[in-house]
């Protein structure tokens, strides 16, 4: 690929107030998404021991669930993005449409799923017969809520493809509230208890997901975008999702993978590794928000036949991701102190997590950068190579991960594997935006 030429001040100062413009918001609303879950547990916690074990483990199977349909709104943003370039507002929003569909129907098979097995799924996560009535109750009411969940992803990703990052900060902003306060009426007014908690959740993701059809329902009867189901763009946006679901798939085997590796470390070390690996989560977020402006950024400008611009916003923001991957070490190697108390005050735990966070602070620049060119291939509608760079990521990851007990490593070795498979990434992702085979332009791909 030919390099990108060195990017003139008024160029640089349009992407900077572009990919921030976008970033800002997305990073406001992957941080809303969590604290649904912080709210449900800081209110439920009240009720019991039992009853929060039981929501512990129906939420980890919950957020399981929703994070394998991510594909809906990363496919769906590039799809929409490249219309976006093309200048094609009505297919733009008839392709997003097409992937809200696909949600529903994902929603609907995955609730014929939940209800029926969810004992066996409690079961299989290990909850203790006092929790376990407490997680199916919760998991079967909040399994209603999957659909509304999907659609909020696909909605999200439409918005973002038709570069809007604000709308869907609003929505999780409102959402958070509103489920915040039905968590308190049901559960405590209402006297539901765990259930309750359950509803407001649900009703909080309808809320969410109404208020997303409409927005995405104006603009279509605006540009006069069909609202139909139509079967051929609904297999199109499943098949764009494939690689997706893999690659995701293959990421999540990595995290299951160094959580049993830490596991068999000892108790100290797990949990310290849940310390570490919800600060990496977290950095994650800040990262990924810049992923999210290259999806939208990218997709815009391979749709409008322009690979010379999209080559050049992808060095601006790798430049932008190299930067905050620097502040964000130099943040995490600083704070590491002031940071472990707030979690723990076992000395042993404090004492397996301090090298660890050293092992992430040192890891920050080459995470970011992963971050962001990943973002750019997805912008650019690339998912069977990332779910072959993803897959192949895993195979080097997980013998590496599984050495670290035999050979006598502790969790500094097994975060040392983590940074390994973040160099793999980088690696593999660093080949392909410089073999230029990625910037196929046109409304699609």
């Amino acid at each position: 690929m030919t390099p990108a030429p060195a990017i003139p001040k008024a160029t640089r100062r349009q992407h900077d107030r572009e990919i921030v413009a976008l970033a800002v918001p997305a990073f406001g609303a992957l941080v809303a998404e969590p604290l649904f879950v912080l709210a449900d547990s800081a209110i439920v916690g009240h009720l019991g021991t039992a009853q929060l074990a039981g929501l512990g483990v129906a939420s980890a199977l919950l957020t399981t669930a929703v994070s394998i349909f991510v594909f809906l709104a990363y496919a769906t943003t590039a799809a929409v993005a490249r219309r976006v370039g093309a200048g094609d507002l009505p297919a733009a929003i008839r392709q997003g449409m097409d992937g809200i569909w696909l949600a529903l129907l994902l929603g609907a098979a995955v609730i014929a799923l939940v209800l029926p097995t969810a004992p066996s799924l409690v079961e299989l996560f290990g909850a203790s017969e006092t929790a376990a009535p407490y997680a199916i109750t919760y998991l079967r009411i909040s399994a209603l809520g999957i659909p509304a969940m999907l659609v909020v992803l696909a909605a999200t990703g439409v918005l973002r493809g038709l570069q809007d990052t604000r709308t869907p900060l609003y929505v999780a902003i409102g959402g958070f509230v509103a489920n915040a306060l039905l968590n308190v009426g049901l559960v405590y007014g209402a006297d539901l208890g765990i259930a309750g908690s359950a509803w407001g959740t649900v009703i909080a993701q309808c809320g969410m997901a109404a208020v997303y059809l409409v927005v995405v329902i104006r603009g279509a009867r605006r540009h006069g975008a069909s609202l139909r189901p139509d079967a051929a763009g609904i297999r199109a946006s499943a098949r764009a999702g494939v690689p997706l679901l893999v690659r995701t798939l293959s990421l999540r085997a990595v995290l299951m993978i160094a959580t049993a590796v830490a596991a068999r470390l000892g108790d100290e070390d797990i949990a310290a590794h849940q310390i570490v690996l919800s600060l990496w989560s977290l950095l994650a977020f800040a990262l990924d928000a810049i992923a999210i402006a290259g999806q939208a950024i990218i997709g815009r400008y391979l749709g409008a036949n322009d690979p010379q611009g999209a080559r050049v916003v992808c060095r601006r923001m790798v430049e932008w991701g190299s930067a905050v991957g620097v502040v964000l070490a130099l943040l995490v190697a600083l704070a590491r102190p002031l940071f472990l108390p707030l979690f723990t005050g076992d000395p042993g735990v404090t004492d397996a997590a301090l090298p660890a966070l050293l092992v992430v602070a040192l890891s920050q620049p080459v995470c970011a950068i992963v971050f962001v060119l990943d973002g750019v291939l997805m912008g650019a509608g690339d998912g069977p190579y990332l779910a072959w760079a993803m897959v192949l990521t895993l195979a080097v990851f997980a013998p590496v991960a599984l050495l670290v007990p035999a050979l006598g490593g502790g969790l500094t070795a097994l975060w040392g594997a983590m940074t390994l498979m973040m160099v793999v990434r980088l690696l593999t992702l660093w080949l392909r935006t410089r073999s230029g085979r990625w910037l196929v332009t046109g409304a699609s791909r």
